[in-house]
């Protein structure tokens, strides 16, 4: 019954959004250097981010649920917060996978209210620049393994400077249809 009740809210909280991939969710703002039809090259001035670990993705803790309720009003202000996108999932080392949302633009650091579970972290990126690929279907491991392998050759070719972890991105709510869907891998560079 939880799940059910839970899924509904995502949807009416998720306004907008559709299984056909059409979203009014707002995304987080960048400055585009440079792009072919598969590539992007990316600013980001900016990014403040709720990260909280991704331990068992079946449980009703998840990470999912976790930033969710965060942004539902459990936070030290009580405050809704819209949701953004791109919600966000990288490892940090060989043993921690995380999950985080972006907030709005108008949120600093300091504004962000502070989560009342401590497992959520509140970080802020500064200066990111990041060359991306966009693919559909599903965030599987093959998918996600299949292109970040070609990403990596094009950085290669275009001989950028890999100088973060790859992080995983997706844009649509997982009721929308795979070949519909937006996902992205972003890894952070830097330009010879």
């Amino acid at each position: 019954m939880k799940n059910i009740l839970f899924i509904v809210s995502a949807v009416l909280f998720l306004g907008g959004c559709s299984v056909f991939g059409k979203s009014d969710v707002k995304i987080a703002p960048y400055d585009v250097l440079e792009k072919n039809e598969q590539f992007e090259v990316r600013h980001y001035k900016s990014l403040i981010l709720v990260t909280t670990p991704m331990i068992n993705l079946n449980e009703k803790k998840n990470p999912f649920y976790k930033l969710f309720n965060y942004i539902s009003g459990g936070n030290d202000q009580k405050k809704q917060i819209s949701m953004t996108a791109p919600v966000f999932m990288d490892k940090k080392d060989d043993m921690t996978e995380t999950m985080s949302f972006v907030m709005p633009n108008d949120f600093s650091i300091k504004t962000t209210p502070v989560p009342i579970d401590k497992a959520i972290n509140i970080e802020e990126i500064n200066d990111y620049t990041v060359a991306t690929i966009k693919f559909s279907g599903r965030l599987s491991q093959e998918n996600i393994a299949e292109h970040q392998k070609i990403l990596d050759n094009w950085i290669t070719a275009k001989k950028y400077k890999v100088i973060g972890q790859p992080k995983t991105a997706g844009y649509n709510p997982p009721f929308t249809i795979p070949a519909l869907r937006r996902n992205e891998i972003l890894v952070p560079i830097e330009k010879p």
